[in-house]
């Protein structure tokens, strides 16, 4: 892992928790999110760019709405999204008025992560948006989702893929718990954790009753952005100066140290892509993946599930595990009736093309 001064980091996403934006009763927090907006407007004011991804919208719309807790039905939290999203977004861009700073609204939705040319255009975007000076304000387009409500899992894992994909120095999660601790809140044993690393195991308690995610989804995403290169910190959104505190490398939340960072295309291989088809290797094509970061030949195919074009994305499977993703240059038909070739020249998926997800023991 390597260590990076939080205190130097110009580039960063700052993600806040439902906890965080929204009162018990359901209502807004404002006071919470004047001090984030006017902790965002300093660090603007040293010359950083800041990224903003908030949740809250559905929690808000379950109180306009009339209901009396979050419902469990895709169309109702669709509808509490679609109602609470326009007061919240108005929440911020008066406060950020006020600040003398723009907000911008982006809405997201699987296939700007999923598509290639759509993930191109959205770090376009949000590049153009962070030169003019504006503040993106990011969230899942939950009105329009097709899946149930979590097609990016939950909005920390949201925020760690947008952080990955801009090529961000930090990553600020911030909750309604302190740090991450080894065990929930209120047990007399809980202590902080200041470092946080890939082999330490926690007890952990429940979601939050607003939010869907929970010290477990914060646990993944910040482990998620730290392994592609962003350092991430959890820590407490009830505190008025926790964001600059982190930004200045003061001891406070927990940190996840960044791994070094792999090239755009191998990034958005492994994380934002769903998989066409699966193709199953033997013992040597895995060990020239992994070992060997090799390009994966014909002869070192058994199987192939699925049917799929030139180009696409697809799984590469050892023994049920998935070791890689990459990028087809044959069709399923194709290299399904050269199963059992030994011509090895035929290039299958090529390196540059291709996305390690299993490391060498």
């Amino acid at each position: 892992m390597e260590v990076r001064a939080l205190r130097d980091a110009r580039r960063i996403v700052v993600k806040v928790g439902t906890s965080v934006v929204t009162r018990p009763d359901g209502r807004l927090a404002v006071g919470r999110m004047g001090a984030v907006a006017e902790a965002v407007a300093a660090l603007h004011q040293q010359g950083r760019q800041v990224l903003l991804v908030s949740s809250g919208a559905i929690g808000l719309g379950v109180e306009q709405l009339g209901f009396e807790r979050r419902p469990r039905s895709l169309v109702d939290q669709q509808a509490c999204a679609a109602a609470g999203q326009g007061t919240l977004v108005t929440t911020y861009d008066h406060l950020f008025s006020r600040l003398g700073l723009t907000l911008a609204q982006v809405l997201l939705t699987e296939d700007d992560f999923h598509r290639r040319a759509r993930y191109i255009s959205l770090g376009q975007t949000l590049e153009r948006l962070l030169g003019l000076g504006a503040i993106p304000l990011i969230n899942e387009n939950d009105v329009v989702a097709a899946e149930h409500l979590s097609v990016f899992g939950d909005n920390d894992r949201l925020a760690a893929l947008v952080s990955i994909h801009l090529a961000c120095d930090a990553l600020v999660l911030l909750s309604d718990v302190d740090s991450v601790r080894t065990a929930p809140p209120g047990d007399p044993a809980s202590e902080r954790i200041a470092v946080m690393t890939d082999d330490r195991k926690v007890s952990l308690g429940p979601a939050s009753a607003g939010g869907t995610g929970g010290m477990q989804a914060k646990i993944r995403a910040a482990r998620l952005a730290a392994r592609e290169g962003v350092t991430t910190v959890v820590a407490s959104g009830f505190l008025p100066d926790t964001l600059s505190r982190v930004m200045r490398d003061d001891d406070v939340g927990t940190r996840f140290p960044a791994a070094s960072r792999r090239p755009s295309r191998q990034r958005w291989l492994a994380l934002a892509t769903v998989p066409e088809g699966t193709l199953h290797v033997n013992e040597g094509a895995r060990r020239a993946l992994v070992e060997r970061r090799a390009s994966l030949l014909q002869p070192g195919i058994i199987a192939v599930e699925g049917s799929f074009g030139p180009h696409a994305v697809v799984r590469i499977v050892h023994d049920d595990t998935e070791i890689a993703r990459g990028q087809c240059t044959r069709n399923a038909a194709t290299i399904t009736a050269a199963l059992g070739s030994t011509e090895r020249d035929q290039v299958v998926v090529h390196r540059d093309a291709l996305a390690i997800l299993q490391e060498v023991p």
